[in-house]
């Protein structure tokens, strides 16, 4: 039995169903996933090259954790990119700052 804060929310993932707890305001995400899960599923399934339910599930939680990979990476990157521009932007305002010189952005 679920905690009394969390709700119980049946799924449906490749016509089994799942019964999962979480939190109330978290109803919606977990249906979202899981619909996103089981077209993802699917589409492997119909491709034809991946047969049985367990691999199926294995090769969507590798394409799903590849392309969270990528998308992490690369929000690293940009996130890093900013930085150092944020950092460059400084120095340039407080060498003006410290000459006393309009500073041109």
């Amino acid at each position: 039995m679920s905690p009394p804060d969390q709700a119980r929310v049946s799924v449906r993932i490749m016509d089994k169903e799942y019964v999962v707890a979480c939190a109330y305001e978290e109803r919606s995400a977990l249906l979202d996933a899981a619909e996103f899960l089981n077209t993802r599923m699917r589409e492997i399934r119909d491709s034809g090259k991946v047969v049985g339910l367990d691999r199926i599930a294995v090769m969507a939680a590798l394409n799903l954790a590849h392309e969270f990979l990528k998308l992490r990476d690369r929000e690293t990157r940009i996130d890093s990119g900013a930085g150092h521009r944020v950092r460059s932007l400084r120095e340039r305002v407080e060498s003006a700052l410290g000459k006393g010189q309009q500073l041109d952005l």
